[in-house]
This record gives C-alpha cells, sequence and structure tokens, in this order.
C-alpha cells in the first residue's frame, strides 16, 4: 500500500512554525503497514489542495492523508477541497473518526474532515493536531486497510 502525507497550513507552508501534523501521520500510515510514497506542505489554498490530491490519486498513491484545515476557521477549506476532488464519498470513515475523538476532546464534533475515493485512492481528512492523528486513527485503522484492499480489488470501468 504506496501513502501520501499532505500538510494543510499557511505558517508550515511558509515555514514559520514546525510540521508535527505530517510526520504523526506518515507514522500513523507506517502503522498500516503502508509505505510512504510522498509528503508535501501546502497553504491552506482550494486549488494548492485540490492539485496536490489529483497528482497524487492520478499517481496511483491508494491512501492519502491529509492534516490540518478541518476546523471552522475562515481559512479551513480542506473538506471543500477533497469535496471537490473525490467522485465518491466514505461518510463513515468521517463519522467513525469524529466517534474514536469523542474519548479524548470535548470538541470532537468541530471536526469537518471527510473522506472520500477517487479512482482506486482514497482520501482521508485527519485533525490539524498531531495528538489527534493516533486518537481519531484508531477508529479508522481496519476500515482503511480494508477499504484499500476493496479498492485495489476492483478493475478500472467495472
Amino acid at each position: 500500500m504506496r501513502a501520501a502525507i499532505l500538510t494543510i497550513s499557511d505558517s508550515r507552508s511558509r515555514g514559520e512554525a514546525e510540521d508535527l501534523g505530517g510526520p504523526a501521520l506518515a507514522e500513523f500510515a507506517l502503522s498500516l503497514g503502508a509505505e510512504v510514497a510522498a509528503r508535501d506542505i501546502v497553504p491552506d489554498e482550494r486549488a494548492e489542495i485540490e492539485a496536490q490530491l489529483r497528482l497524487w490519486a492520478e499517481a496511483g498513491c491508494d491512501l492519502i492523508l491529509t492534516t490540518g484545515g478541518t476546523g471552522f476557521g475562515p481559512r479551513d477549506v480542506t473538506p471543500e477541497a477533497t469535496r471537490a476532488v473525490i467522485e465518491r464519498e466514505a461518510p463513515g470513515i468521517a463519522e467513525a473518526m469524529r466517534l474514536a475523538s469523542r474519548d479524548h476532546t470535548a470538541l470532537w464534533m468541530v471536526s469537518r474532515g471527510v473522506a472520500g475515493v477517487r479512482g482506486r485512492s482514497l482520501i482521508v481528512n485527519f485533525p490539524g493536531s498531531p495528538k489527534s492523528i493516533p486518537e481519531a486513527g484508531a477508529g479508522v485503522r481496519d476500515g482503511l486497510v480494508h477499504a484499500v484492499k476493496l479498492l485495489g480489488a476492483v478493475s478500472p470501468g467495472s
């Protein structure tokens, strides 16, 4: 399973703050048995997020994980960018992540992350907090592996 990790943050893309979410998400991907084939950081700009997600999906990444931009801030546009790229939404994945976060934070319901499929790629929005990544990930780990296997087993056009 090939994974790509995208950190979405204005300050981190400008080098003004250290990216802790990307490494935490890469560690989560490795725990799934994935090879982290690509990593990048982009600002909270829909066009840039969409372009990177499309690029990695077209390159054949099985699992594309994002961190950041899923809150209520005016520049938090990751869910909108993801919805513009995916062909089919996977609402159960995002719901399970929020439910898993419920035990760890009273603010679990303000995450707007989404998940979905583009071609054979599964795209999943994780929270921006490095601490939240393994917490939310615990609720979806088996489902992500299963979903990626199903996507890989489907032949194009069927």
